[in-house]
């Protein structure tokens, strides 16, 4: 090839890349804006040439630890990610090796290779981590917002649920959501344990279980804490502690008077080898027993193995997927959206950082209207909005 061809094939090249720039230059360019706290992003990139290079992985020490990640790639474009709160951010790194010289880009093709290494429990918490940085990184390359990746935006906002701290004494108790309600959160959680009634005779069985005597204890704090809320307001109900099936029954029954909006993780023992929260006969069991709504799912990884036997035989009122745990974006929507079909609601487990919170935050923006809420368990920490910058704050505005 002599040097004027080589001259008129570098021209040709050039304007047909220009050609290229004219098409779609302004098809990003419309999408420009602060969708990114990440504001150096390679816009001549060729995003087929994107390649992941290294991982790395850091823990914020909190109420829970928060375990976080960055997916490193050689346009100098990073993803952030989070495991499960409580997790072990090594679940994140050993699949490593598994990512490095990937391009992240293909995100079902990197994920599918990674499925095999993810369970149900803080065993999710890696994949689900290396999802929502492989989103990260796909929407900053492509300009749009993660959740434009995997649905349409069918809310603006996402509703907040309030988890509150128990107490031993009612009037303690309500005081404490009396102040969640002045935060201006319009849904609320309260946890039940059996240990509140530690000091009240003849309330507990040996198990640790309440007696009849014991539920009208508990069923004390309900009605306290609904004297401090709207008539009208959502609360639910979590932690009740060793609960077989009869016990579950006696317990939801008990409350079917405060309307609750559902009666968490109710089954905690359970006859077979199985999790109990993956036990659809067990919980359809419970369900078909009471008026008070049940739900499950927080430590649940995925649609095919997990949720869909509870949600096929309707064995649930709700499910409470964390998508730490759950698969990250695109499984978590995957599972909302088979909800959905069932005609059973989804609310979200969420007891983490910000980074995952937006996960989940851009998830539930894609889901119908099914989705109830989304958990806050960092209400009390005024520092927690402070790990991220770059967006409007206080992150929970009036819930």
């Amino acid at each position: 090839m002599n040097r004027q061809h080589r001259i008129e094939i570098t021209r040709r090249s050039m304007l047909r890349s220009a050609a290229a720039a004219a098409i779609f230059g302004p098809l990003f360019k419309a999408t420009e804006g602060s969708v990114s706290a990440q504001p150096t992003v390679n816009r001549n990139s060729a995003p087929s040439t994107l390649k992941i290079t290294d991982m790395r992985a850091c823990r914020v020490a909190a109420n829970y630890d928060y375990p976080l990640i960055r997916i490193y790639t050689n346009q100098d474009v990073y993803g952030l990610g989070e495991v499960r709160d409580a997790g072990v951010e090594g679940i994140a790194l050993i699949l490593k090796a598994h990512l490095v010289g990937k391009n992240p880009l293909d995100i079902e093709g990197n994920l599918r290779i990674l499925r095999q290494f993810a369970n149900h429990g803080r065993m999710g918490g890696g994949y689900s981590a290396v999802d929502m940085a492989l989103h990260d990184i796909a929407g900053k390359v492509y300009g749009v917002p993660a959740y434009r990746l995997i649905g349409d935006k069918n809310h603006d906002r996402i509703r907040i649920y309030a988890d509150t701290t128990s107490h031993p004494d009612p009037k303690v108790y309500a005081e404490r959501m009396r102040k969640r309600r002045e935060m201006g959160l319009t849904f609320f959680k309260m946890d039940l344990q059996s240990d509140m009634l530690a000091d009240r005779p003849g309330a507990l069985d040996e198990r640790g279980v309440c007696t009849e005597k014991g539920l009208g204890y508990l069923c004390e704090y309900i009605a306290a804490i609904r004297d401090v809320l709207p008539p009208d307001a959502p609360l639910a109900a979590d932690h009740f502690g060793p609960l077989n099936i009869n016990d579950s029954i006696r317990y939801a029954r008990a409350f079917e008077p405060y309307r609750l909006a559902w009666a968490e993780d109710l089954l905690q023992v359970s006859e077979d080898d199985q999790y109990p929260y993956l036990n659809w006969q067990a919980y359809k069991t419970i369900s078909d027993a009471t008026v008070t709504p049940v739900l499950t799912g927080e430590d649940i990884f995925g649609l095919q193995a997990g949720f869909r036997p509870l949600l096929e035989h309707r064995a649930l009122d709700a499910i409470h997927p964390d998508i730490e745990t759950s698969g990250g974006l695109l499984e978590t929507k995957k599972i909302a959206d088979y909800a959905a079909l069932c005609g059973i609601q989804i609310a979200m487990h969420h007891a983490g950082s910000p980074i995952g919170g937006f996960a989940g935050y851009h998830c539930a923006a894609t889901f119908g209207n099914n989705f109830l809420a989304m958990e806050n368990h960092a209400l009390d920490m005024p520092w927690w909005q402070d790990l991220v910058t770059g967006l409007p704050k206080p992150i929970i505005d009036k819930g």
